[in-house]
């Protein structure tokens, strides 16, 4: 069954009845933040998918975490330095 005018006449009048006119816009206004934020979560949630798959492949860690377990079995000290100095420091 399609939700044809006559039920959206229906809906509106009802809403109108419940709620009022002033909050109509408000209501609006809230329903177009919320959408909008949806769909940044989602590029985000788009964007970050090939680190996540690179975390996982690393056994849910991320760079820093293993590039600091490698430092620790070294014997390297990561204390206020740059990953790429421990790197270095590593490399060594």
């Amino acid at each position: 069954m399609a939700f044809g005018t006559q039920e959206l006449v229906i809906v509106l009048i009802a809403f109108f009845v419940l709620f009022g006119a002033e909050r109509l816009p408000k209501l609006a206004r809230s329903i177009g933040q919320a959408k909008g934020e949806f769909h940044e979560g989602l590029a985000d949630v788009k964007k970050a998918g090939d680190t996540t798959e690179e975390d996982l492949d690393r056994g849910g860690r991320t760079e820093v975490a293993e590039l600091t377990e490698k430092a620790e079995e070294s014997g390297v000290d990561v204390e206020g330095k740059t990953p790429e100095e421990v790197e270095d420091e590593i490399s060594d």
